[in-house]
Formats: C-alpha cells, structure tokens, sequence
C-alpha cells in the first residue's frame, strides 16, 4: 500500500508540476477518511532551489528522504531534456525501482528517468514537444507521443504540465480504488479521468513540406480534401505513373498519399469543430469523410478521443452539433 512519497527536485523546477505532486499526495484529508501519506519535498542540489518562475524553494531533505519512498515523483525543469543530472539522483533512482518502489516523471522529468537507464525497453511518454529528443537520446525507450501517461509498472510517465493530475490520479486509483481517485478529483474540481491523449492538444497547422516533384499535387489535395480521389488519379496530375508517384510521395512527405490525405482531413476537421458550429456530418463531409460515423472512427483512432468531446474541449457547448 502506497505511504510514504517524496518530490525530488533539480533546479529550474516547474512549480505547477510540484504543486500537482503536493495537492494529490501531501494534503492531509483525514476528515474526510481518505489516506493520508508521508509526503517530503527532497532536493537534489542542496538545502535552496531556484524555481522556473523566479522564486526560491527550501527544504531541509536530501537525497537520503529516497531510500524510504514508495513513490518518487520527478517533475519538470525548463533545461531537463539537454543537462546533466546528478549521479547520486540517478543511483538513487535505481535502488528505488530494484528495491520495489515507484517513479513517476512529469513532462521532461522523463529526461531523468531516462538518464538512470529506466526507460531502456520501457513504453514511456513526454511533453509531445520533447518525444523526438527522448527517442533520439535514449533509442532503447519506447516512446510513445500520444498518450497522456504511461503505467509500465514501477515506472510511470506523464506528457506536459496538467497530465501530471492524470497521471497522479491514476496511482491514486490503483492503489486506493476509484471512490479516493474520485474524490481527490473532485476536491480538485477536475475530471478523474480524461478521455484521449495528447495528440488531441498539438498544435499542428497543414504542414509545408519541401516536395521537389509533388508539391503541385498536395497544394491541390489541400485545397480539394472533401474529393475522392486515388493514387491513380493523382499519379495522372503529377504526369508519372502510380507506382513512381507513390515512391516519389513517400520519398518526399515521409508517409504515403493515403495516409498523409487521412491526415490533412483529420487536421481540418479539428479547425472546423474548434471555429464552427456546423454538426459533425457536414464536418465529415466537408473534410472527405463522408459521414460522421466515418469521421469519429477516423478522429477516435488518430486523436484517442470522438468529435464531440474534442469541440466540448477545445470550443464548449455550441447550438446545434450531431
């Protein structure tokens, strides 16, 4: 049973991401006959730290506070994915997890984890900005762009800022059931459970790539993303035969016309549900889908999360959606 669990801190901290940590697992909420934990603020760079937002943290914990935690919560540091980390942390951090207990990072707080070597044959995830440079710096790791946390037992990671709550949350519920999970939840005025992952909040425009021979055709395919159209039919406007086309397309965009078509139609079907009222069939129709059942298998298997909560999310209750 979860007890005793400590936030460890490098300089530069994020305080949302601490405070997070603080509010689900240091409050005492006994009157309300929910656990209660030994919580401890540990630091990893002496007695004072200087937060990101410009003030100072003093806590009288050193890394010696590890060695008892259950739970060691990790959150950001604006410089995490590209400096060092001390290697007392990082040994710490590894006696936890062989002895039994937890990790949890937060955002790039993944960065340190992946520094002890914990993230070496594990799924894990960060801030959607940060997925590219924790494959690139540690490739043994799974990394997985699109999920608001991922549990892989003794170590838990969370994308940016407020998936810390998820995340949180989330070992609340393992550990205590989901009636203290829920409840947590509700003194934080917060949903005990967020459909969908981070892909949803990205900020993706159409994006511009550099095509020495295709750029011609997708500029068309933009603007026409509510036709139907083939590789055949697009091979025609690109003067080459379908199958140069297709080798061409995927040499030059990463991906093939099917795909990167799936894409664009997903990516203006958000547009649409965040700066319309239209319902969902005539966004489905608008962006190529077709029909709005079409539309929200395509936008739950790319995004995690159906049409209508994405509007409800990104644009709040509107007159008429289907």
């Amino acid at each position: 049973m979860l007890k005793n669990v400590a936030a460890v801190l490098l300089e530069g901290v994020h305080p949302f991401e601490l405070g997070v940590i603080s509010e689900v697992f240091g409050l005492d909420r006994s009157e309300d006959g929910m656990p209660v934990y030994d919580f401890a603020v540990v630091s990893a760079a002496g007695p004072t730290l200087h937060t990101h937002a410009g003030f100072s943290i003093t806590t009288q914990h050193g890394l010696e506070r590890l060695e008892d935690a259950d739970l060691i919560a990790v959150p950001t540091g604006g410089d995490y994915p590209t400096r060092d980390y001390p290697k007392e942390l990082l040994d710490a951090l590894r006696r936890a997890v062989d002895r039994g207990a937890r990790v949890i990072s937060v955002c790039t707080g993944a960065f340190v984890l992946g520094a002890a070597g914990l993230l070496d044959g594990r799924r894990c995830t960060t801030h959607w900005r940060h997925t590219g440079i924790l494959a690139e710096r540690h490739p043994l790791a799974v990394v997985d762009p699109d999920v608001l946390y991922v549990d892989e037992g003794s170590v838990i990671t969370s994308a940016g800022t407020a998936a810390a709550i998820d995340a949180c949350l989330h070992v609340v519920r393992q550990e205590h059931g989901p009636e203290v999970a829920n409840h947590i939840a509700r003194r934080m005025v917060v949903p005990p459970h967020r459909d969908g992952g981070q892909a949803q909040y990205i900020e993706r425009p159409l994006p511009r790539t550099r095509c020495d021979t295709v750029g011609d055709v997708l500029a068309w395919m933009e603007r026409h993303l509510d036709r139907e159209m083939t590789v055949e039919q697009l091979a025609e406007r690109a003067h080459m035969s379908p199958r140069t086309f297709a080798r061409r397309f995927q040499q030059e965009t990463g991906t093939t016309p099917y795909r990167w078509l799936l894409r664009q139609r997903v990516l203006l079907s958000q547009e649409l549900l965040e700066s319309t009222d239209d319902t969902v069939d005539t966004i489905a129709g608008r962006s190529g889908f077709g029909n709005a059942a079409a539309l929200r298998h395509h936008f739950l298997r790319t995004l995690g999360t159906t049409p209508n909560a994405y509007r409800r999310t990104f644009r709040g209750p509107v007159r008429t959606v289907a």
